[in-house]
């Protein structure tokens, strides 16, 4: 289906800039801190962090798969749902869009509010289907997109991010923003499915720096500020996953062939020193290195889920460097198939690294043991609770999802949680939580626990938008909660003003 317009993207854009004050380098002028607080994902400005859930299948005016997107402001201060049948959003809803499909959260043009990044890759591009959209909405002292018009960002000629659009680009099917250790504003946005030259779902991704959203487009044979690790090849989907620091951020190639050894996977890390707009690449991580644990294997996927947070060393004076988890769904335990397992990288500010962890359920100490297609390492979110303090195992943790597990022959993919530290050994002070056993409800087939991961400093979200209703929603657990202990917070639809028709509530938390 053909993309109805209500706005151009291109006089939005230089509407926006012209309303920060931003002259041709893009230098904000001097302007009055609208959301002083400055709190992570606090869209309003009162102080309180807010919580986003997408529902990227829910039906919007009766268009199937549409998506949408549900604000939980914090401090009970009332809900907000985002589609694109809302004018304030451009677009309007079309079938499988699945608005919603990413999200991230940063301070775009740093005045203190937070904004929401929503990715729509699978959005018609004119004539094109599933080219995809980035939207960026900004927070103010009413709340999001209740002030500045949205930024859309979209390939084709004039459009923000230029070049083409083309049939499953899958622009924005992953999104990663922050604040590098400068106060520069970051936004990267995964397109797995872009064509380099003939080569097709090579893959890229654009990253725009600064207020002015600066871009450039990245791909594996880009060499503007070094050689990119890899090189452009048929399915790599570079830019498939994203996780990103203050001083590092990494892009997954879960379709990387190493050598004869198709979708082995690897990760490519940079640092956010530009030249040319283009971000230094420091590495790249894959099995095939012999300081790198395991062996290149047929539908590994190395690098299928990727989380990354802050570390510094004991001794250390800042905080340069850090900490990559990597997930590996696709590895096989000896004999059992798809069991999965986690790999762990300190990455330094000067491009060297080191892996100090190899976790899997038959890692000393872990709680669950490890079964064919259990797919550990699916989705994985991490937390540094203390980033400008010397990392421990109690601040620094890792969340591996498992949507694979079983309980019983009855319970085929119910899926759980594994909770270990990023530092120390991954069994010290392991968690497990899976339906029934803390996730509220009774254990179900293709529940797919794990599968809807999110890190805030203080909870751990578990969303559930699959299986019976009792156990479908948003769970927040504490960081370090013990093994089968309940949520203390939980967001459902249908309560607290959230509607209630949702159908796959809780696919995306932030």
């Amino acid at each position: 289906m053909g993309r109805t317009w209500r706005h151009s993207a291109a006089a939005i854009v230089t509407g926006t800039l012209l309303a920060w004050g931003l002259g041709a380098g893009g230098t904000p002028a001097v302007a009055a801190v609208a959301c002083p607080s400055g709190v992570d994902s606090d869209f309003n400005g009162d102080g309180i962090r807010d919580t986003v859930i997408a529902d990227p299948e829910a039906t919007v005016g009766g268009v199937a798969k549409a998506g949408e997107v549900h604000v939980v402001y914090g401090g009970g201060k009332g809900v907000l749902t985002l589609s694109q049948a809302l004018d304030s959003i451009p677009g309007v809803p079309e079938a499988g869009d699945q608005y919603g499909y990413s999200l991230a959260v940063y301070d775009a043009d740093l005045d203190g509010c937070s904004d929401l990044v929503v990715g729509d890759p699978y959005e018609d591009i004119g004539t094109v289907p599933d080219s995809g959209v980035v939207h960026v909405i900004y927070g103010s002292t009413s709340g999001l997109s209740a002030g500045k018009a949205a930024n859309e960002f979209y390939q084709g000629s004039g459009a923000p991010l230029g070049g083409g659009p083309e049939t499953d680009d899958w622009v924005g099917y992953a999104v990663a923003a922050g604040k590098t250790s400068g106060g520069t504003p970051f936004l990267i946005i995964g397109v797995p499915g872009e064509s380099i030259g003939d080569i097709e779902d090579a893959g890229g991704f654009h990253y725009l720096s600064g207020t002015a959203m600066t871009m450039a487009f990245v791909h594996q044979n880009t060499t503007t500020a070094g050689d990119v690790s890899g090189s452009a090849e048929q399915d790599d989907r570079f830019g498939s996953t994203l996780a990103a620091t203050p001083t590092h951020f990494a892009v997954g190639t879960p379709g990387e062939a190493l050598g004869t050894v198709p979708f082995a996977g690897g990760v490519g890390f940079f640092s956010h020193a530009l030249t040319s707009n283009v971000p230094k690449p420091l590495g790249g991580l894959g099995q095939d290195q012999d300081v790198i644990g395991g062996a290149p294997e047929v539908d590994d996927q190395f690098g299928a889920a990727l989380a990354m947070v802050p570390y510094r060393a004991s001794g250390a004076t800042s905080t340069t460097e850090s900490l990559l988890a990597v997930g590996v769904p696709g590895e096989d335990l000896s004999t059992t198939v798809d069991a999965g397992a986690v790999q762990v990288f300190k990455l330094a500010a000067n491009g060297t690294f080191a892996e100090t962890a190899w976790i899997d359920q038959n890692s000393a100490d872990v709680d669950q043991e490890s079964e064919a297609g259990d797919f550990f390492g699916k989705r994985l979110a991490a937390v540094n609770t203390s980033p400008n303090t010397t990392a421990t195992a109690t601040t620094t943790r890792l969340a591996i999802g498992v949507p694979g597990e079983e309980s019983s022959e009855e319970h085929a993919e119910k899926g759980g949680v594994q909770i270990v530290p990023l530092v120390g050994a991954p069994g010290a002070s392991d968690q497990w939580i899976d339906p029934g056993y803390g996730v509220p409800g009774i254990p179900a087939p293709r529940q797919l626990a794990g599968l809807s991961l999110a890190a805030t400093p203080s909870l751990l979200y578990v969303g559930m938008p699959y299986g019976p209703a009792e156990a479908r929603g948003v769970h927040g657990f504490p960081w370090n909660v013990a093994s089968g202990a309940a949520p203390t917070v939980t967001i459902k639809p249908g309560e607290g003003g959230l509607p209630a028709t949702g159908v796959a509530f809780g696919t995306t938390v932030r």
